[in-house]
């Protein structure tokens, strides 16, 4: 086995990681093969199959798609927080039951 070729165990991940990590590498066009597996639905791992190119090793590859998911992730939590923040700003002001 090459360095240009790897399988991952993600311990105590499911089906939810295995197939956002499997997209992100697949988007990365250094990246010949990208696969994921889950070896028995009562094991709580996923196997991550990453074959490139050439040009990029499979742990670099891995480290860039895992890298991608986070920036994901952080962009998915600010733009909820804004939307959040201009709902609770267009919202009447509360009424005081005390103001008869």
């Amino acid at each position: 086995m090459s360095v240009y070729e790897k399988t991952f165990t993600l311990k105590d991940e499911d089906h939810t990681m295995g197939n956002a990590v499997r997209y992100m590498l697949n988007k990365n066009p250094q990246v010949s093969l990208a696969g994921y597996s889950v070896p028995h639905p009562m094991e709580k791992s996923v196997n991550v199959r990453v074959q490139t190119t050439g040009e990029v090793t499979a742990t670099a590859a891995m480290r860039d798609a895992l890298l991608d998911i986070i920036s994901v992730c952080d962009h998915v939590h600010d733009t909820f927080d804004t939307a959040v923040a201009d709902f609770k700003a267009k919202q009447p002001a509360p009424m005081d039951a005390d103001s008869k």
